[in-house]
């Protein structure tokens, strides 16, 4: 089957693209103690995570519980869940859930803590956790060293529990397209976790892994880096709001579009932002990609002469991958114009 058969929209991802992607991210960690820990949240398909550990991850990051439920009854026997997971109900399945699988979740409060230790005691299960750093995200984590390793001490004490390390993911930096003002932020965050890791040591606790980055920070990390693991997700795909990074991957996922119209100055396409997420900006039509484009709910919108004519496909590149792909039931997997397979997205609207 080719492409140009595909009823519109579709969720089109270019293999051989995605797998050059994977292997160059891979190759960048060559001679450090980093590890590619890909986000889960990008794919949202267990298929393609087991591609990426074959390839040499050594376990999948998600964002949610839900998520982690779908990797572990998939056979991934490593997950991370790069969250605080706090109501109860949720910290019940959590422990339930750590009796099948090496799981680790991030903690940022001494309560929750608690929490997770009963938990983990109730159902014989034992739950590795990241204590989370606060590295100019303003979102989670805590700020400084003292309370930071009050809580790493608690772990310690906790049964069920174990202190695995740091989170501390700068998704801040993660589109800073100044690269200058990227490097040096990269840097400073890293001379912060040195000396954590230092007060943690002068107080009898070590620090084994140290978790974070991103796509837009990884290729920058030293080769004597600090961290360990790599939460990189946007690099198997690319998007717009990436382009500006210049951080060396390529485009492999498209959402292939019909145009339903046209007029000398413009031509409509048959998705809008229920299939092309618009939240970090629009998305760019391949061959006009300086045209600017309108979204409505069905429709995209592009003003400018063009060749093109109605029944006519276009590949669109989403402006953000990662919500892009949560508007979809399935990928299709293409090489150059030939179909060669498809995927459930399975992990769709697992958001809790």
């Amino acid at each position: 089957m080719k492409l140009n058969q595909l009823e519109t929209p579709a969720l089109v991802i270019q293999k051989p693209a995605m797998e050059r992607n994977l292997a160059h991210m891979i190759a960048l960690f060559d001679g450090t103690a980093m590890r590619l820990r890909p986000h889960y949240k990008t794919i949202k398909s267990p298929y393609l995570a087991q591609i990426q550990l074959a390839a040499g991850a050594k376990g999948i990051t998600c964002a949610k519980l839900s998520e982690a439920e779908d990797l572990c009854d998939a056979g991934v026997r490593d997950v991370l869940i790069s969250n605080q997971i706090v109501q109860p109900a949720k910290i019940e399945k959590l422990a339930v859930l750590a009796s099948k699988c090496d799981l680790t979740v991030c903690v940022d409060n001494a309560d929750n803590i608690a929490a997770l230790s009963k938990a983990a005691a109730s159902y014989g299960s034992f739950i590795n956790c990241y204590v989370e750093l606060d590295v100019g995200m303003g979102r989670c984590g805590v700020s400084t060293f003292e309370d930071f390793y009050a809580l790493a001490k608690q772990l310690t004490e906790s049964p069920g529990l174990n202190y695995g390390g740091i989170q501390a993911y700068a998704g801040n930096l993660a589109h800073e397209y100044d690269l200058e003002k990227r490097t040096r932020m990269v840097r400073e965050n890293e001379d912060r976790l040195r000396a954590l890791i230092a007060y943690l040591r002068e107080h009898g606790i070590e620090t084994e892994n140290v978790s974070g980055g991103s796509t837009g920070t990884a290729f920058l990390k030293a080769r004597d880096t600090v961290y360990t693991e790599i939460q990189a997700g946007s690099f198997m795909f690319m998007d717009v709001a990436y382009a500006g990074t210049k951080v060396g991957f390529e485009n492999a996922l498209f959402v292939a579009a019909t145009v339903v119209s046209a007029a000398s100055d413009r031509f409509i396409l048959d998705c809008g932002v229920k299939t092309v997420s618009p939240d970090q900006g629009p998305p760019v039509v391949v061959g006009y990609e300086s045209l600017p484009v309108k979204m409505s709910e069905e429709h995209i919108s592009v003003y400018g002469a063009h060749d093109l004519k109605i029944g006519d496909m276009v590949m669109v590149i989403p402006g953000h991958c990662c919500a892009t792909v949560n508007l979809f039931d399935w990928y299709v997997l293409a090489s150059g114009d030939t179909v060669v397979g498809r995927t459930p997205v399975v992990s769709r609207g697992k958001s809790r």
